[in-house]
């Protein structure tokens, strides 16, 4: 057993030494715990959504877990969303057609308006992306032998554009020297939209031992995934378009997939863990509507917890691997860092956290925090976060019966 558990362990240093040119999707975050904590889960998750966060970690505690959970992101990068509801206020601008010189004056200041608009738009980076996460979590051990089960719903997805959006103006009618007159088409935004998403559907198993006393863990988990995938642009012709979210992701294309995540749980003193978790170390490879492919490339991180006293957990994740997201050119590498403190033996939890994408140099750390009410088997947690400068969202909910 103790060959096996080493060769478990080169396999996952292995993993986290190398260098992918990931396409993965972002490490979405399950569980109002670890929203509340800023997102980290590897070391400190022993409960059900170990089977997500880090399978070694069901065989770290003798309980029996059933959870339900739901958790929704949006990152909006360099305050795309309002500059696209200002470009559609501009494109719907109505000019005093009445007065030739006035009305000329009022579209040559809204072109302005609007070139420096479109300018923010074509910024690199400039996107909207979302996910969120949904299922049923179970957990159940027998001696040193732990398993769990999950039913969930992972989806992930962004908006961008794929090529420079282009500023100009309708000159239908010229007798009065100025752009389209009578209509609110009179300035128009060429160019489009392109919306890339995810759903990964999936049934996962999870299995763990633990070893010396629960020293040291090992786990595994092995998901069968249905990938729903999208790919869909949006021309942007004209005033009469919505420039901003759009509700139409095209034809979907639905793929089947087996993903395999592997992970381990180290606790030398009561007052200390560490744990590495390698997710979809298998590649699972999901066909998209325009022919090609979303290939999920492993997804390495690590966590480590401390317990200054029996009450308190502080813990730290952080991405090993830079995982490209379903933008372009826009990548993921988070590192995350909270604390939770219980009061009246668990009745009462407080977190408090933040989390940073250190691969996107527009990112700022985003606090979060959260709070769990347990009585008897009954656990309620709500946890939530807010980007003060980007205004971007993150807030999640859950239900459990541990006994």
């Amino acid at each position: 057993m103790k060959k096996t558990a080493c060769v478990f362990g080169l396999t996952l240093l292995c993993i986290a030494a190398t260098s992918f040119p990931a396409s993965a999707v972002e490490f979405a975050v399950v569980g109002a715990r670890a929203v509340g904590m800023g997102g980290a889960g590897v070391a400190v998750t022993t409960d059900a959504y170990a089977t997500y966060w880090n399978p070694a970690g069901l065989a770290m505690t003798k309980t029996i877990d059933i959870r339900v959970q739901g958790a929704v992101q949006l990152t909006d990068r360099l305050g795309i969303a309002d500059t696209l509801k200002d470009t559609n206020d501009v494109l719907n601008t109505t000019f005093d057609l009445n007065n030739p010189t006035t009305a000329r004056d009022q579209v040559l200041a809204a072109k302005a308006k609007l070139d420096a608009l479109v300018a923010r738009i074509n910024q690199p980076g400039a996107s909207i992306s979302a996910a969120g996460t949904a299922g049923l979590y179970f957990k159940g051990y027998w001696g040193d032998h732990a398993f769990g089960f999950n039913v969930s719903d992972v989806a992930t997805g962004g908006l961008f554009v794929p090529t420079r959006l282009t500023a100009g103006c309708q000159a239908r009618v010229a007798t009065n020297g100025i752009c389209s007159v009578g209509t609110s088409e009179s300035l128009t935004v060429n160019g489009s939209l392109a919306a890339n998403a995810l759903e990964a559907r999936q049934a996962g198993f999870s299995y763990a031992y633990a070893f010396a006393d629960r020293t040291f863990a090992i786990g595994a988990t092995a998901k069968l995934i249905q990938g729903v995938a999208y790919t869909n642009r949006v021309s942007v012709q004209g005033s009469e378009g919505d420039l901003g979210f759009t509700s139409d992701l095209g034809k979907s294309k639905t793929t089947t997939a087996l993903g395999i995540d592997l992970g381990a749980l180290y606790r030398p003193s009561s007052w200390l863990r560490v744990g590495v978790v390698a997710k979809d170390i298998n590649q699972p490879t999901f066909d998209a509507p325009d022919g090609s492919q979303f290939k999920l490339l492993p997804q390495v991180r690590g966590g480590i917890a401390v317990n200054p006293y029996e009450s308190l957990t502080i813990t730290v994740d952080g991405d090993i691997t830079k995982n490209q997201t379903l933008i372009p050119d826009i990548k993921s590498r988070m590192i995350s860092a909270g604390a939770e403190q219980t009061i009246l033996s668990e009745f009462l939890s407080l977190r408090i956290g933040a989390l940073k994408n250190t691969a996107d140099a527009n990112s700022i750390w985003t606090p979060t925090a959260g709070f769990g009410l347990r009585v008897f088997a009954l656990r309620v947690d709500l946890g939530g976060g807010y980007d003060f400068r980007e205004r971007g969202a993150l807030a999640s909910g859950s239900v459990s019966m541990t006994f």
